[in-house]
């Protein structure tokens, strides 16, 4: 991946070869739809979604295996059973590129990330305008 500015999601997964290219697709189809709300963004060079403003989901395309982040101790406890197959470390879930798509998982992430930002915000103080 040479482009290091990208402007799109679409420009980020268009840097993938063509099989993680797919994989990525679905990835994001996945999230947009667990949390369709959320503004669709690239940050830190990835793809991100942010529901007002907060941070709720990141993903990130490899040659061998796509990231989600952040993996909190919350959400890693939660799901522990489901996530027994992957490799998570370092706020970090790593799925492998060449098995399919475990699209219910990264939906019911989604959600609980966005229910976490929810939770957050209602925790913030609200600032003055």
């Amino acid at each position: 991946m040479a482009n290091t500015d990208f402007k799109s999601v679409d420009e980020y997964i268009a840097t993938h070869p063509a099989d993680v290219q797919a994989v990525l697709q679905l990835v994001r189809s996945t999230i947009r739809k667990a949390v369709p709300n959320a503004e669709e963004s690239i940050s830190y060079q990835i793809p991100a979604y942010k529901l007002e403003g907060d941070r709720v989901i990141y993903f990130a395309g490899w040659k061998r295996h796509y990231s989600l982040y952040p993996a909190d101790d919350e959400l890693v406890k939660a799901f522990k059973d489901e996530l027994a197959p992957y490799e998570v470390n370092k706020g970090t879930i790593r799925f492998p590129i060449s098995k399919p798509v475990p699209v219910k998982l990264i939906e019911q992430i989604a959600k609980f990330r966005a229910n976490e930002a929810a939770e957050r915000a209602k925790a913030a103080p609200r600032r003055a305008k």
